[in-house]
């Protein structure tokens, strides 16, 4: 008599887990990266680096790629070229999952397959180009906007690790802001902050230019009701754009006008995050992080320490 095996129920949390990640951050399009060869090419960073461990944590990363999403609607001349360049009232999450298989792909790809990445981006920044609301020109690839661009998703990236995973000593995020200048660079950047100091300074030099307006509200609201392709989606939405939302600088919080009820939801949701975080990485131990570790003939938990 054969009995049939039944999934444990971790391994059905696990798989459920994959398929929301999966639904949230990816399309039917495949990156076409291959993670896993060449053997011992260690890409642009490399296993060594602070990069590669702050890169390896989704739940930080996902919150962090949301934080930076409500950042960038404050800068007319960024926000300009999402309003007149993308389909964003129907895939605003395409840019969220554009960006993740760019920084993906610039961490942990072998270093042709990097390359390759950037040299795309760069194509289709030169035809983004028009004029704001009150006639500013602008361009995707205009030194100023790659800085801006690069500061909100490096800064919110890092403030996901800080608060979902762990603290970072001051000389590791020194380390993490100097390591991924050369990716802002390579589009052609200029003045990148290369320090937590620079990047402190930085924010404060640029505030003077940014502004919440009608665009902003606009973008923000089609965030706020995206329907994500998965199971209880509307019920995990408010979590990760909550989660996200806690991360914001209080001059930021002040600029998009986020009430104290608000923010006590962020930060309720930034606890839900916390709670669930343990489940999601479990799920996850199989990513590129962990096959790009292998690539390099190295054990993935070679990323859980500085």
């Amino acid at each position: 008599m054969r009995f049939a095996i039944r999934p444990r129920p971790i391994a059905l949390l696990h798989a459920q887990i994959r398929k929301l990640v999966v639904g949230v951050v990816s399309d039917s399009r495949s990156s076409g990266v291959d993670y896993d060869s060449p053997k011992g090419d260690p890409g642009l960073f490399g296993p060594d680096s602070a990069t590669w461990r702050i890169h390896a944590d989704f739940p930080a990363m996902m919150s962090g790629g949301l934080c930076a999403l409500m950042l960038q609607t404050l800068h007319p001349r960024a926000l300009a070229g999402v309003w007149d360049h993308s389909d964003f009232r129907r895939d605003l999450l395409g840019r969220l999952r554009r960006t993740t298989i760019f920084v993906g792909g610039t961490t942990f790809a072998p270093t042709a397959a990097a390359h390759g990445l950037i040299e795309r981006v760069r194509r289709i920044h030169t035809k983004v180009v028009g004029v704001t609301a009150d006639g500013t020109p602008y361009r995707a690839d205009d030194p100023e906007l790659l800085t801006w661009v690069h500061c909100t998703e490096m800064w919110s990236f890092l403030q996901g690790y800080r608060r979902y995973v762990k603290a970072v000593p001051n000389d590791v995020q020194d380390r993490y802001y100097a390591e991924t200048a050369r990716i802002a660079e390579a589009f052609g950047a200029t003045d990148v902050p290369r320090s937590l100091a620079d990047i402190e300074d930085y924010f404060a030099g640029v505030q003077p230019q940014l502004r919440f307006d009608e665009r902003s509200a606009t973008v923000l609201g089609v965030l706020d009701k995206a329907t994500l392709p998965v199971l209880f989606g509307n019920a995990i939405r408010p979590v990760f754009l909550g989660a996200g939302a806690a991360l914001l600088p209080d001059w930021a919080c002040t600029l998009l006008q986020r009430s104290r009820l608000q923010r006590a939801k962020d930060a309720v949701a930034a606890r839900s995050l916390l709670l669930v975080s343990p489940a999601i990485r479990s799920a996850l131990r199989e990513g590129v992080a962990a096959r790009s570790c292998r690539r390099m003939d190295l054990a993935p938990d070679v990323l859980d320490h500085w």
